[in-house]
């Protein structure tokens, strides 16, 4: 193996000093003021060693076997490089003529027309690189690099993590010598293969089954009016608005898809605002059933056909209402001396207390005063008596009665009279009529 060591020359000029400077190997020649070779060879004792023999070069010196067939020559001996020994006195030397280089510097050899060829070490396998390297040849020798997407670290070629350098936008995976980059979901990858774009998952198949808005990297699903978003977030299904509230309508809420409506039962007509019932008074409108000698009473939902008063013995009929029972005949002398027949309606469930009926005496007379109950009828005790005055009384309701239901009280107002020692009864035989419904 040759080993070399060799320098190049130089020139350095110093500002403001005309003197030059040479480089290791060089000497500066006062005489031209150019830097001429040191022939090492020479200056320095032993410079090569062993069977190596010392070969001047420009600006340094080689040391080669003494056997290398490059540098036989008959001027070449260990002491004197290139250099021909002195000639003998009174002989003329006998130099060889140099036509063509003798040897060639390190990484280049003769080649057939014996000129100076770069040595490939990278195609004769004789470089040095790691197995996990990549040969490169350069002028004279070569280079151990690494292939992309690995580094050289202390002689060896490492894998470079591209994802901890945020080579990739969003995920990044990681494989030797390389990289991968992926998207999350509801992004895709650009062209680029490291950006990511929102997908508009909206524009090309709605995934939703009525309305669907995109959204950075997702989208969400909305639903129609009257329609709520199911668990899975896609489908919609119908609101059944009339469980939410029982006072969406005042009777009866129908769901339908979408929306919702509002109907009244037999007898009532759905107002303007869609939601609340109004009683039908088939009485006004004569559509009823009733015959000729009956009265139609309109009550809530409906209406009753009402007999004509008959008064039962011992009572006589005053007018189309009233009954008395005179005081010369003997049967009416425990029995009260008029009865009133009235009539009136009211809806089931009225809110309690509530004053219902109001009774009063038509005649003052001196010395009398007016006791007020309610003499049959009362057996739930939903009523009472409340006077309000020397001579009126009022009926109040004190239990809310449900209907459909006919209620018949018999409202006594005791007349007393101490001047002349009477005691004395009306009565108000009151039928209520109470619907079936609230409204």
């Amino acid at each position: 193996r040759i080993l070399t060591a060799f320098t190049l020359a130089v020139c350095l000029s110093s500002p403001g000093k005309a003197q030059q400077q040479c480089t290791n190997g060089f000497d500066l020649d006062r005489a031209s003021g150019q830097c001429i070779d040191i022939d090492e060879c020479r200056t320095i004792p032993e410079a090569c060693r062993g069977d190596m023999v010392c070969v001047n070069q420009n600006g340094g010196y080689l040391c080669v076997p003494r056997t290398n067939p490059v540098y036989r020559s008959p001027y070449l001996n260990p002491y004197s490089n290139i250099y021909p020994p002195p000639p003998a006195p009174g002989s003329v030397p006998n130099y060889p003529t140099v036509t063509r280089p003798l040897m060639c510097r390190f990484g280049f050899q003769l080649d057939e027309n014996n000129q100076c060829a770069d040595v490939d070490e990278c195609a004769s396998d004789s470089h040095q690189c790691n197995p996990t390297q990549i040969c490169i040849n350069t002028e004279g020798g070569y280079t151990c690099s690494c292939t992309e997407g690995y580094w050289l670290l202390e002689g060896q070629c490492l894998d470079i993590d591209e994802c901890r350098y945020g080579y990739c936008q969003q995920l990044c995976a990681n494989v030797p010598g390389s990289y991968s980059c992926t998207c999350n979901p509801g992004f895709t990858l650009n062209d680029d293969g490291r950006s990511c774009q929102d997908v508009n998952e909206c524009t090309n198949e709605n995934p939703c089954t009525q309305t669907c808005v995109n959204t950075y990297g997702s989208f969400l699903c909305r639903c129609e009016p009257g329609y709520e978003l199911e668990a899975d977030g896609v489908n919609c299904s119908d609101m059944d608005e009339c469980s939410f509230s029982e006072f969406l309508c005042q009777h009866e809420c129908v769901n339908s898809p979408g929306s919702y409506y509002c109907v009244c039962p037999s007898g009532y007509n759905l107002l303007d605002d869609s939601r609340s019932c109004q009683d039908i008074n088939e009485c006004e409108n004569r559509n009823f059933t009733c015959t000729a000698q009956q009265t139609c009473f309109n009550i809530p939902g409906e209406y009753k056909c009402l007999d004509p008063v008959r008064c039962e013995d011992p009572y006589i009929q005053i007018n189309d209402n009233r009954c008395m029972c005179p005081a010369e005949n003997p049967g009416c002398r425990d029995q009260p001396f008029t009865i009133l027949y009235r009539v009136m309606d009211m809806v089931s469930g009225r809110s309690v207390p509530s004053d219902i009926f109001q009774m009063q005496a038509t005649t003052r007379y001196p010395g009398a005063y007016y006791i007020f109950q309610i003499k049959s009828g009362n057996e739930g005790r939903e009523f009472y008596m409340r006077q309000t005055g020397p001579i009126s009384a009022t009926l109040v309701m004190t239990r809310p009665v449900k209907g459909p239901r006919t209620v018949e009280l018999d409202l006594e107002m005791i007349t007393v009279n101490t001047v002349i020692n009477f005691r004395g009864s009306s009565v108000i035989r009151l039928r209520i009529y109470v619907s079936q419904y609230s409204f």
